[in-house]
């Protein structure tokens, strides 16, 4: 994409236009600027140049007062791009063109101030130690983006401000430190007349920046002083800005100035640059990573945020009338009966076998001989909770009738019912479904330890787990428990021995990322029977979000067994897969991406 400014659709400024008022300040009946809600007078518009959007390079400015209607106003504002703040001012009716998209555009939360240049002042009294001229070179433009920078605003190519400033449209001013030469600060003034023909002769200031190490006061002052100069020496009638309505220091500024409030309205897009402009929200930041992924993506799409309880990961999102409540990835459009299908494993065995869905083979744990017959009969099993999350008082591979006897007492010191089914060999996949689509899908490993030849097994388990818990920010570790000593032993090691050189350990039996695993994205090598299997539970459970976990031989392969289903599963770990755009899509589904303006056939 080329950072060539566009040539804006002027005329010379010298042959065609007229030349200002004489510093008189015009008579406004018929409203061009500021009559947002009278039709456009056609013989104050005739000679305007249509269509009007300046290349900033941050952005562009659109000037509402050259758009004829709404529609061609809406596809320009459509063109912004990513990474930029386009301004659409002097909108005619602005309520009525947002409310024309209003997941895309807002009104600005901001006052419009005006100085008349004719009751403006001019002054020679410079600021001691400062001296405000032109930008006279690219060297300057970096300068000036250094500012920017440093005030949290938008950059701009240097080569598009240079190539502005040598056009009779734009004006920039620098502030220079006149003892180091350093530039403190920076304004842009834009001239209407020289833009678009304006009848009102007015023009408009822009990107009034100033580096918070100036030692000098009143730059802030200086600059806009003498671009008011500049633009009353020429003529013009006014000198418009925008300011936040809660900037109570620079609306200081402007009034002593002379600037008072005018009824000019902008439009923006609704952007993640904008977002502060358009959004009230809590704190996310003290939100945990599952629940924060998903504010964030919220806001980004003007979603109102308000953390109902941080460590909880509880939210309430609201848009547009719509108030949702969301705790990670569980929402109150998951029902409480599809809930409860998926927290008792046994239901959820029950009502997918019932559909004809592959489950393993499996009995629920009673304490006596049928649960040694049982095992007898499959050879190995695993024994889990019926109700449970986080791979809590699970046990994988049960072989014998007395590891089978702890491996249910342990399990019931979590959930009364246990279940014990057949250990079915394979990859632990979960697919994430959303709104009866497979999103996602990724093989979850067991956690295991490199050695070194020097660690024992014990200390490189202690340094994963601290690796695997900050990169998780403490949602995953590695338990120094009895079941990682059974999981070491059974593989021919003890926690205190020294394992070898680049040899790999597996130290325990489950994935589940809470213990350590970690997780493998095989979204795109996902075969079609498994993302069908993964859907057809959904829609039996009955949830529109859900991670189903399968046991597979290969992820490209159809083969495969069911083992559960997960109500809130952890969209953070299937990035960068679309899961947490679809879950936001699925809450508030007019936010999805649209062109501005974009309206459904008739």
């Amino acid at each position: 994409m080329s950072n060539d400014p566009p040539t804006p659709p002027t005329r010379d400024a010298d042959s065609s236009r007229a030349q200002g008022n004489g510093g008189a300040k015009p008579s406004h009946e018929e409203g061009l600027s500021t009559r947002s809600f009278d039709p456009r007078p056609s013989h104050l518009t005739g000679d305007l140049v249509p269509n009007v959007a300046l290349e900033c390079g941050w952005g562009r400015l659109l000037f509402g007062q050259t758009f004829a209607d709404h529609h061609e106003l809406l596809r320009e504002v459509g063109r912004e791009e990513p990474g930029r703040r386009d301004i659409c001012l002097y909108v005619r009716e602005p309520h009525v063109m947002v409310s024309q998209s209003p997941q895309e555009l807002f009104i600005d939360p901001s006052h419009t101030y005006r100085l008349w240049l004719h009751q403006h002042r001019s002054t020679d009294e410079p600021v001691p130690g400062l001296v405000v001229r032109d930008m006279n070179s690219e060297r300057d433009a970096v300068a000036i983006n250094r500012i920017y920078t440093a005030t949290g605003m938008v950059t701009a190519p240097t080569e598009v401000l240079w190539a502005n400033q040598r056009k009779a449209t734009f004006t920039y001013l620098v502030a220079e430190d006149a003892d180091t030469g350093e530039i403190v600060g920076t304004i842009t003034g834009v001239d209407h007349t020289h833009a678009f023909n304006d009848p009102e002769h007015g023009t408009s200031l822009w990107c009034l920046a100033v580096d918070a190490q100036a030692t000098q006061p009143g730059v802030g002052r200086a600059l806009v002083r003498v671009l008011a100069d500049r633009f009353k020496a020429r003529g013009r009638a006014y000198l418009d800005l925008s300011v936040v309505h809660d900037n109570s220091a620079a609306i200081s500024l402007y009034e002593k100035l002379g600037f008072v409030r005018v009824p000019v309205f902008s439009v923006k897009r609704k952007n993640p640059i904008n977002e502060p402009l358009y959004t009230h929200t809590s704190d996310i930041s003290i939100l945990m990573p599952y629940a924060r992924i998903i504010a964030e993506e919220a806001l980004r799409r003007g979603i109102t945020v308000r953390v109902l309880d941080a460590e909880w990961g509880e939210m309430e999102l609201a848009h547009g009338g719509r108030e949702i409540t969301t705790r990670q990835a569980l929402s109150e459009l998951t029902t409480a009966v599809a809930m409860s299908r998926c927290d008792d494993k046994r239901i959820t065995r029950r009502l997918l076998g019932k559909a004809g869905l592959r489950v393993p083979r499996g009995i629920l744990a009673h304490g006596d001989e049928r649960d040694a017959e049982f095992l007898a009969e499959v050879g190995d099993v695993v024994v889990k909770p019926a109700r449970g999350e986080q791979g809590l008082g699970i046990t994988v591979g049960v072989s014998g009738a007395d590891a089978l006897a702890d491996a249910v007492d342990h399990a019931r010191s979590f959930c009364p019912e246990v279940l014990i089914e057949e250990r079915v060999q394979g990859d632990d996949l979960r697919i994430v479904v959303i709104g009866d689509e497979a999103v996602a899908a990724a093989v979850r490993r067991p956690a295991e330890v490199i050695g070194t030849g020097r660690d024992t097994i014990r200390d490189l388990i202690e340094r994963q787990s601290r690796r695997r818990e900050a990169a998780t920010h403490g949602e995953a570790t590695i338990p120094m428990d009895e079941h990682t000593r059974i999981t070491v032993l059974e593989n021919g090691y003890e926690l205190d021995d020294v394992l070898g050189d680049g040899i790999s350990l597996q130290v325990r039996r489950t994935a589940n990322l809470h213990t350590g695993g970690t997780i493998h994205d095989v979204t795109e090598r996902l075969h079609p029977a498994l993302a069908a299997a993964a859907v057809q539970t959904a829609k039996v459970i009955g949830i529109p979000v859900v991670g189903v976990d399968l046991l597979v031989p290969d992820v490209e392969g159809p083969e495969h067994v069911i083992i559960e289903a997960n109500e809130r599963p952890g969209l953070a770990n299937h990035e960068p897969q679309p899961v947490v755009e679809r879950f936001v899509d699925l809450l508030f589904p007019q936010t999805r991406s649209r062109p501005v303006g974009w309206r459904p056939s008739s």
